[in-house]
């Protein structure tokens, strides 16, 4: 399928490298890999890398053999571990028909790495060991990529994003330590590009710390690992292939007649990911917008069709409103029974909770002598959040709603979000309007 394309010394222009990542749903099968390949063909002569999620619904399946493993449950782990090595036997079988052997054994030996870890005495520590067993996913769609890529002849070599993105010792949500990955990406890529490879595929959402331990980026971590590389490599840019065409002004689940953003700025990206737009994970722009590093975001089942540009110019922003929905909320509020106000010490305690537990706070308000915030209802117990906080506090709370974000609002658009809706709480700034809505019965 592909040239062999030599292009000696490539790392003296770094700006030729460009970052293509590829989510689980862009290689949940055999003919969705395939496509994969086909979308490269288009770019052979250009040095790329590729950053990959794993497959389908892996992350899910090894998330459901984590929970097994802590609670000691070695029989339904194991059966879990069966399944999902069916299902990547299945692509393999499918990819590489009677080539297939070598990647059998391979992929064979991660396999026996997680019966390994899953059958040993679980220490308790959830988050390491919630690291060591999800990166599976992975490191095992890479190594299958990469195998079909040589397969048809495309210079690819599979790289150990374990090995060379660096973070801190925070399990599930590591912090890059950005000089010393940028120097690990320069060691290790620029002998594979200089020999004359043209694609490098690596893991997205990988890490390790100082240890050599493996480490996450959190959960939709690989767009971060995208710009991770960007960043080091200053690369021409990086395209994000997802089964939408592009980056669209709401959520189609939720609301009708979308419209493509065509082009928008990094400021408003990083805007719409900060208030929960489900395109681009919300780190991944700032390293971007500080090399002004071009973000494309492209359909992998329409690759020819334009999609969207994220880039530095601020021009087309405002042309077109864009709906942000976030639902099944919980709207707290914390009045003191003492009777004081509301002040630093209060909002400490609260905070400090809530940071404990990695409960993310979507819209907080407060006054004189209350405060209310704004979480998802699937990250927290909200029994016993009321129990911690009801001996200094009256608690208060309303379930089952809706936080809706408007950016370039106008009266025209809160009508439309909001017929058939009470308005609990509204919060608006020159640019954007929130609201915390219920459905009237």
């Amino acid at each position: 399928m592909g040239k062999d394309v030599r292009k000696p010394a490539i790392f003296a222009q770094k700006s030729e490298m460009r970052i293509f990542k590829f989510g689980g749903a862009s290689v949940k099968d055999a003919k969705a890999v395939e496509n994969v390949g086909k979308i490269l063909k288009r770019y052979e002569d250009e040095p790329l890398v590729v950053v990959v999620s794993a497959m389908g619904k892996s992350t899910n399946a090894l998330e459901g053999i984590m929970e097994h493993f802590a609670s000691g449950d070695v029989a339904n782990a194991m059966k879990s571990i069966d399944d999902l090595l069916l299902f990547h036997t299945t692509i393999i079988n499918e990819l590489f028909g009677k080539n297939s052997n070598g990647i059998h054994d391979e992929i064979g030996t991660f396999f026996d790495e997680l019966r390994d870890r899953c059958s040993q005495h679980f220490d308790g520590n959830y988050d390491f060991q919630y690291d060591q067993i999800i990166s599976y996913g992975e490191v095992i769609s890479t190594k299958i990529i990469s195998a079909y890529l040589n397969l048809n002849q495309f210079k690819s070599e599979w790289v150990d994003a374990r090995e060379v993105v660096r973070t801190n010792n925070r399990w599930r949500e590591g912090r890059v330590d950005w000089d010393i990955t940028k120097s690990l990406i320069d060691k290790k890529l620029t002998p594979l590009f200089n020999e004359g490879k043209m694609i490098a595929v690596t893991q997205g959402f990988l890490g390790h710390n100082s240890d050599g331990s493996t480490t996450t980026l959190g959960r939709e971590g690989s767009d971060f690992t995208a710009s991770i590389f960007a960043y080091c490599l200053d690369a021409k840019d990086v395209t994000i292939w997802k089964d939408v065409p592009g980056m669209l002004n709401a959520d189609p689940k939720y609301f009708d007649n979308t419209v493509l953003l065509e082009k928008i700025s990094f400021k408003e990206a990083i805007e719409l990911a900060y208030f929960g737009a489900s395109v681009i994970h919300p780190k991944t722009i700032q390293p971007l917008k500080r090399k002004k590093i071009p973000l494309h975001i492209k359909s992998f089942v329409h690759p020819d069709k334009k999609g969207s540009i994220i880039q530095e110019s601020l021009a087309f922003d405002q042309h077109i409103p864009s709906f942000i929905f976030k639902m099944d909320q919980i709207l707290i509020s914390l009045t003191p029974k003492d009777f004081s106000f509301i002040v630093e010490e209060n909002l400490e305690r609260i905070f400090g909770y809530l940071n404990a537990r990695k409960i993310r706070v979507n819209l907080m308000q407060n006054s004189a002598v209350s405060f209310s915030f704004v979480i998802d209802n699937s990250k927290v117990n909200l029994e016993r959040l009321v129990e911690f906080f009801q001996t200094d506090y009256l608690v208060k709370y309303n379930e089952h709603l809706e936080l809706v974000t408007i950016r370039h609002y106008d009266d025209p658009t809160i009508d439309r979000v909001t017929i058939g809706k009470r308005v609990i709480l509204e919060q608006k700034s020159r640019e954007t309007a929130r609201m915390v809505i219920k459905n009237i019965v």
